[in-house]
């Protein structure tokens, strides 16, 4: 059913481009339209499994009607265009300035960050992982005594971030939903991505942000070692940077894993003879990752005598800067229009 809503949705973002908003309204909203039917079948669905449903179709049915409402708007904005008056000008609109004003498209378009991660997420799906979106607020336990950080624990200084006045937590990682996927995907086999925001109190420069994306990924089951863990993450870095790489591992720290390992690709521009993109090494340290702590399977309510996994986690932007060449991650959210119109 996951998969037939995600056709669907596909199939929104196409029709938005084609169809007109009493087409959009007749095919999705209509007594026999596609989101009504999907309404209508909910009494079909297990009840463990209708609240999840009803989330994703009520989804659906928003879109369409956002959509519908922002055509509204088009119609609007071309009958200003039509009059010659632009109403975001710094003049009287009755003063003559001999210049057609500009009006902003308001149809708009995906941002880079979000067509990768679609690209990634689509690419795990085909290789059987579920997807959970992580939070942007979370607590101290999740953030990090689940992962193996107590109380007063010198690493809980590695990951300084923001804190609510009544202590939540903005996460600085997306590990922060490994315990919350553990117990709901459980028991094993476990295959998920998490994706979400993440924010660290750091100086900002070309390669260092307050604020990025983040994709965790874990895999538990009977049996799972290093080698699993190398394979599934060079088969997926293959298929999204579309080449084939050169892989190792070097030794690393995080409190969550053990062993820890930082993973390390070959240049995927200049096949190791070294570039500005690798810094003339050959070489690009791209993610940390390693074998999921056995405290923090405990934690997750998984047996570590009984099943092993492995985790790991990449920054979005940064791969993004990698595959489209671009040199400052702050532009990603500069909201430098003529920037974002070259990508």
């Amino acid at each position: 059913m996951s998969k037939d809503i995600s056709k669907i949705l596909k199939q929104i973002d196409d029709d938005i481009h084609t169809l007109t908003s009493s087409e959009l309204k007749q095919k999705y909203l209509s007594k026999k339209g596609i989101v009504t039917e999907l309404f209508q079948n909910i009494k079909n669905i297990p009840n463990e499994e209708r609240k999840e449903y009803g989330i994703k179709i009520n989804g659906l049915k928003k879109l369409v009607e956002e959509n519908i409402e922002l055509r509204k708007n088009d119609t609007q904005t071309s009958d200003l265009d039509e009059k010659n008056i632009d109403p975001s000008a710094p003049f009287d609109i009755n003063t003559k300035t001999g210049k057609r004003p500009h009006i902003l498209d308001l149809k708009g378009s995906k941002h880079p960050l979000m067509k990768e991660l679609e690209v990634i997420l689509d690419i795990f799906q085909r290789m059987g992982f579920d997807v959970m979106e992580s939070k942007q607020l979370d607590d101290d336990f999740h953030m990090f005594e689940s992962l193996n950080f107590p109380k007063g624990h010198p690493a809980r200084d590695m990951y300084d971030t923001f804190w609510t006045e009544d202590g939540f937590v903005l996460p600085a990682h997306t590990s922060t939903m490994q315990n919350r996927a553990l117990r709901r995907y459980g028991p094993p086999p476990i295959r998920v991505v998490l994706p979400g925001r993440c924010f660290r109190n750091e100086a900002t420069d070309a390669s260092h942000e307050h604020t990025f994306y983040q994709i965790e990924g874990i895999y538990v089951d009977k049996g799972i070692s290093l080698a699993h863990m190398q394979a599934t993450i060079k088969e997926y870095l293959e298929k999204y940077l579309e080449t084939e790489l050169e892989i190792k591992v070097q030794p690393s720290y995080f409190p969550f894993t053990e062993p820890d390992t930082e993973f390390v690709i070959s240049c995927p521009f200049c096949k190791k003879k070294g570039c500005s993109t690798c810094g003339f090494s050959g070489w690009i340290e791209l993610m940390g990752c390693g074998m999921i702590h056995p405290n923090v399977l405990t934690a997750g309510g998984i047996d570590p005598n009984k099943y092993s996994g492995f985790a790991w986690g990449v920054g979005l932007d940064r791969l993004t800067l990698i595959k489209r060449g671009i040199t400052d991650i702050r532009k990603l959210r500069d909201g430098d229009l003529n920037f974002l119109k070259q990508l």
